[in-house]
């Protein structure tokens, strides 16, 4: 019964932390900024992230023996969380985030010791990344913190996606007898679970960038130290359970660049807000929490049976690339797969209307 205690007690900790956030974020008045892209309304206090961080932290320090990865990650995360946490209060700009999210990831590779050396894909393939693993590492980590920070959109999104794939990791990590990995993904979902209270619709306290970017350096890491040594947990498995964050931020990126826009040019056209446009906010994060767990049910399910593993996988991809098309997300001119089945539509009706 290890596992409950792992949860509830930073769940327990994150829950009575966070109102204690709120008291001191309103005397600051550190409040999350109203423009155009946003959803919420009135003044929400957006630091609830050092409920996680604190909580996260602490358990740690409770529960895992430290070495130098432990340390890697602690430390690198905590870079990232007061990096967040400054430009919450006073909205650095884009290349001074890079930087700190340059420097925590340098940190976890040198110090922790993390890096992609060995890429392992279905049917038995290996690939020895060599020299290019630090390169390979540093682009995993930078990108997955910021697609868990870009989903960062509606009440309790991010924080709600981040709990299922730490709680699917965990269980996956059973099945491989990783005790580490199982301990800090149990230890970050209670995090996350126990300021979850305070920020499903309608919000109270937003994470903030404090929050957002350190869970997603948090997640990377733990997904790397099961791509450093596992067997098992190939290359497609944590794709598979970042699948949201990872189609919403490469969505992000070809919109983007087919309409001529930076980047860090924010819109309204994230997955979040498509769905959000049609079914409301808390249907849409429910639906999201639902395909995530769908992405985390068919991973976990490729370590029991590979072949039903990959054809649930193939009937998930095929439905969210329609989705895609459909919504107009990337761009109103893609979408390759309506276009086959046009043309065999029209294939079959002029072969059809020929033998008639």
């Amino acid at each position: 019964m290890d596992w409950l205690k792992y949860l509830l007690i930073p769940l327990t900790m994150s829950a009575l932390i966070t109102p204690i956030l709120k008291v001191i974020a309103v005397k600051l008045e550190i409040y999350a900024q109203m423009n155009e892209r946003t959803v919420h309304s009135g003044k929400i206090v957006r630091i609830g992230g050092v409920a996680i961080y604190v909580s996260f932290i602490v358990c740690m320090a409770c529960f895992m023996k430290t070495d130098a990865t432990i340390n890697g990650i602690l430390i690198g995360g905590t870079i990232m969380f007061l990096g967040g946490l400054i430009d919450d209060m006073v909205d650095l700009k884009p290349k001074y985030k890079l930087a700190i999210e340059c420097l925590a990831a340098i940190v976890l590779m040198v110090v922790g010791k993390v890096s992609l050396d060995v890429i392992r894909l279905p049917f038995g393939i290996t690939i020895d990344m060599g020299i290019i693993s630090f390169i390979v590492t540093f682009v995993w980590i930078i990108g997955i913190t910021n697609a868990v920070n870009l989903i960062d959109g509606l009440d309790g999104l991010s924080g709600g996606i981040c709990a299922i794939i730490l709680v699917v990791i965990a269980c996956m990590s059973v099945v491989e007898a990783r005790l580490d990995i199982e301990t800090m993904s149990l230890l970050l979902a209670g995090s996350i679970l126990g300021f979850l209270f305070y920020n499903l619709h309608p919000a109270s306290i937003f994470m903030g960038d404090c929050g957002a970017l350190f869970l997603g350096f948090i997640i990377s890491a733990i997904s790397l130290l099961g791509f450093k040594s596992s067997t098992i947990m190939t290359l497609a498995l944590p794709i598979l359970l970042l699948a949201v964050p990872i189609v919403d931020t490469l969505g992000a990126i070809l919109r983007r660049k087919l309409s001529g826009h930076k980047f860090n040019e924010a819109d309204k056209k994230h997955l979040h807000h498509l769905l959000m446009q049609r079914f409301g906010h808390r249907n849409t994060v429910l639906i999201l929490y639902i395909v995530t767990a769908l992405f985390g049910f068919t991973a976990y399910l490729y370590l029991v049976n590979k072949g039903t593993g990959f054809l649930v996988l193939f009937i998930i991809a095929i439905v969210v690339e329609l989705f895609i098309e459909t919504s107009g997300m990337i761009s109103k001119q893609f979408h390759p797969i309506l276009s086959i089945i046009k043309g065999i539509k029209k294939t079959l009706f002029t072969v059809i209307s020929y033998d008639i």
